[in-house]
């Protein structure tokens, strides 16, 4: 569950969990669940997306039963009363205010997300509105919990150091005997058609400096084309070897910083594209050479060197998300959480090597034209 599953009058629902499934259970004290972790050698947390709320714990092997324990205690004895979700509804305004409100730009994706899939669960982050959850009655966190944290909407990934036929009957042991809840809906979703550029300023007194963001509509994860968006990405903004930072930073100097933002979801993707004006420049000359940048691919292409290098990134990434047992976990529960097949993480970097150069060109002409953007321009500002 992650906040495209929420009433769009109670959002930030499913990271408020995140933090309140850290609160205690029937019978783990308020406070003690992360010390058990802790005193076993191991360590934990969570983060929530647009599409899932995910719970991670690293733990040595002899600790595993301990946090399947904790989790089957979690899943379905949690303890929500006053004190646990006032204490977090603390925790989650100051990290609203750390990381949104007084951070400069910091507003930036929750507008951009509400003006790219407007009329969507899409539309708001997962941060939510503090008023949905100042509002809320115990019984709709209640509610909102037996819902959705029950066994037919988990997913569990276990990577490390066993015997399979020993974690199988662990699992039983521990989650076996909780029962399934009601069928979670999963609407499916329409995002209606964008009729042309939407432009958006925001005056910004904690910025000291002009910004540019201009997203795009692009694809879900798996999508045929986000294998070729990735790679163009990486040519167009990540890294200082990119079209963008070489000419706006490095040649022209009308821009401190270029970078890139791609976002696959269950349901939707987005390209965010990222330049912030250098001091005394104009961001309007920034954002004409970002768009100088994408029209040149779509007029000619890309390089054998520049297809090749980012073909290179594709595999570094692939084999860097692989390392460790944390990732090979996460990479196997998104892929059942996604399409319900975990054989997919063995040959996604075969999809990259299927792209041609030439795809870079057509995706770039499909999903980086005018009419298919938001602008969102971040002015520095005292008095607005």
């Amino acid at each position: 569950v992650g906040s495209r599953y929420e009433d769009p009058a109670r959002t930030g629902f499913a990271h408020f969990f995140e933090h309140l499934m850290f609160e205690g259970t029937d019978s783990i004290g308020r406070g003690e669940l992360s010390k058990l972790i802790q005193q076993a050698g191991g360590d934990l947390n969570a983060f929530t997306s647009f599409d899932q709320t995910v719970y991670h714990m690293r733990v040595p092997s002899n600790a595993l039963p301990l946090a399947l324990w904790i989790e089957s205690q979690r899943m379905r004895g949690l303890k929500i009363d006053t004190v646990g979700v006032e204490t977090q509804r603390g925790v989650v305004k100051e990290e609203r205010k750390m990381r949104y409100e007084n951070s400069p730009y910091g507003v930036w994706n929750m507008k951009m997300f509400a003006h790219l899939f407007a009329g969507t669960p899409y539309s708001w982050t997962p941060i939510g509105a503090s008023q949905h959850i100042d509002s809320a009655a115990i019984s709709e966190f209640t509610q909102f919990y037996n819902t959705y944290y029950v066994p037919n909407n988990a997913v569990l990934a276990i990577s490390g150091d066993f015997e399979e036929p020993d974690v199988r009957r662990m699992v039983d042991a521990y989650f076996g005997y909780l029962p399934p809840g009601p069928p979670v809906r999963r609407d499916s979703i329409i995002v209606p058609p964008h009729t042309g550029e939407i432009r958006d300023t925001i005056y910004d007194p904690k910025a000291q400096l002009p910004a540019v963001f201009i997203g795009y509509r692009t694809v879900p994860e798996g999508h045929p084309d986000s294998y070729a968006l990735q790679m163009l990405m990486d040519i167009l903004a990540n890294g200082e070897s990119s079209r963008m930072y070489r000419t706006l930073v490095d040649r022209a100097q009308v821009a401190v910083q270029s970078s890139v933002f791609p976002y696959e979801l269950e349901k939707v993707g987005a390209a965010i594209l990222v330049g912030i004006a250098a001091p005394g420049r104009s961001i309007d000359t920034v954002e004409k050479m970002m768009y100088a940048a994408i029209d040149s691919v779509i007029a000619h292409g890309v390089s054998e060197a520049e297809f090749l290098k980012a073909r290179n990134i594709a595999e570094a990434r692939f084999i860097e998300d692989k390392k460790g047992t944390y990732p090979t976990a996460l990479a196997l529960a998104r892929a059942y959480a996604y399409f319900e097949n975990t054989a997919l993480v063995n040959t996604e970097m075969q999809r990259f090597y299927s792209v041609r150069r030439e795809d870079l060109q057509r995706v770039a002409k499909k999903y980086f034209g005018t009419s298919n953007r938001v602008v969102l321009t971040f002015l520095p500002s005292e008095g607005k």
